[in-house]
């Protein structure tokens, strides 16, 4: 803590200061959408870490429903002059005009006397926090969306045994089905139907494929033979998934959970919903990094944001939440029960269980992607996930239709 004391001797309006005497405690709302039963028990260790190991005190601004509820009431309170101290948003371009605006607090004394550049692995999470030199946000973890979740009851109850891949996964759905299960489980809304088409893109086109369409932008990539082979697939996990007729993703993970679904493909998240049941990885379930066929990770996640004040107690408060969150303890402690891989690639991860190990052994491999939110903007991202959604819900629409569209955005994206 020696150098977040000089931090705040060097940033406080109020002149010299300690840790131990840092002006007045300061109440700091913090707002996030994690509200499942594993989100809820992740984010419960940054605010104890908060309240134990400073001054101030974290208020719980949780907001219901995904990011892609939570994004627009975050952002719009940021606009409206009634911020919040502290807010979570992926790293990326999500809070890209908010920082052009002038509306975030600079971290960059933080990371620079603390060393984050030194620390945080892969570094271009950093570097998605990073505008024109300047660092405005702490990445808390690494989640990856490449993974196919599978339940061992649902497939002992069907008599086969738990695939291996994707292709054994398709070929096991009639007895899943003759079993009475869901093959594939899938909540109706449209991030989680766009995060199963990237999963799809990246294990059946191509790490090369999936660079030259989202890295790129090339149409013609997007229009190809090897893309439709891709929308092929994810008509295929459209019928798979007939039958799970579920909102919310962590309800789809628990029909995997309860057996009543094969799997899902859903992100590392996941695992906090598996833990919280009481189920243990390689024996309740198992996890497929790249649906099996492609062992890749994306090192996308989240990170916090802080929107400006004038306050400067508030101001130090926030630095002060802003280095514990990347704190080796409590970077530990968030990512056990988050289902996350750390941010920090010098962290003690011995507790760490079969599918966590999985994704620390595909990363110090150097199998990573970047994040789709780290490459599009916000505005290319939701005309791709209106797309893939009306096909989601409309089975008269054929993988070539989609195609089609799909190419055309590519082609007009930013």
């Amino acid at each position: 803590m020696d150098q977040l004391k000089k931090i705040l001797i060097a940033t406080s309006a109020m002149g010299a200061m300690s840790l131990g005497s840092a002006a007045l405690a300061a109440d700091l709302e913090v707002t996030h959408w994690w509200t499942s039963g594993g989100e809820a028990a992740a984010v419960a260790e940054f605010a104890k870490a908060f309240n134990e190991k400073t001054d101030h005190n974290w208020v719980d601004g949780a907001i219901a429903g995904s990011g892609g509820t939570a994004r627009p009431i975050i952002i719009s309170r940021i606009l409206g002059g009634d911020p919040m101290a502290a807010t979570q948003l992926n790293h990326g371009r999500q809070a890209e005009e908010l920082i052009e605006a002038g509306l975030m607090l600079d971290l960059t004394d933080v990371a620079e006397a603390e060393g984050w550049r030194d620390v945080v692995h892969p570094v271009s999470l950093l570097d998605s926090c990073t505008v024109d030199g300047r660092v405005y946000c702490v990445p808390v973890n690494i989640h990856s969306w490449q993974w196919l979740w599978l339940s061992h009851q649902a497939y002992a109850d069907a008599g086969v045994d738990v695939p291996t891949n994707w292709s054994e996964f398709v070929a096991a759905a009639p007895a899943l089905e003759a079993a009475d299960k869901v093959p594939l489980a899938m909540g109706q809304q449209g991030w989680q139907t766009s995060g199963a088409f990237g999963v799809i893109n990246v294990a059946i086109g191509g790490l090369d494929l999936w660079r030259k369409i989202n890295v790129d932008k090339d149409a013609a990539a997007a229009a190809s033979p090897e893309m439709l082979e891709v929308f092929q697939a994810f008509a295929e996990a459209r019928s798979l998934s007939s039958g799970s007729n579920v909102q919310d993703w962590n309800l789809a993970t628990n029909m995997v959970i309860t057996g009543q679904a094969g799997g899902q493909i859903m992100g590392d998240w996941a695992q906090g919903e598996f833990q919280v049941a009481g189920q243990t990885a390689g024996e309740d379930y198992t996890c497929l990094p790249g649906l099996g066929v492609n062992e890749i990770i994306s090192t996308g996640g989240d990170a916090f944001y802080f929107p400006k004040t004038d306050d400067p107690e508030t101001t130090a408060a926030q630095k002060e939440l802003a280095s514990l969150m990347l704190s080796k303890e409590v970077q530990v402690a968030f990512n056990l029960k988050k289902g996350s891989l750390p941010v920090r690639g010098d962290v003690d991860l011995q507790a760490a269980n079969d599918c966590m190990r999985k994704g620390l052994d595909i990363l110090a491999k150097g199998n990573i992607m970047p994040s789709g939110d780290q490459l599009l903007t916000a505005d290319t991202s939701s005309q791709i996930e209106d797309l893939l959604v009306e096909f989601w819900s409309d089975t008269s629409m054929t993988a070539e239709m989609a195609q089609e569209r799909y190419a055309d955005i590519i082609a007009n994206a930013d």
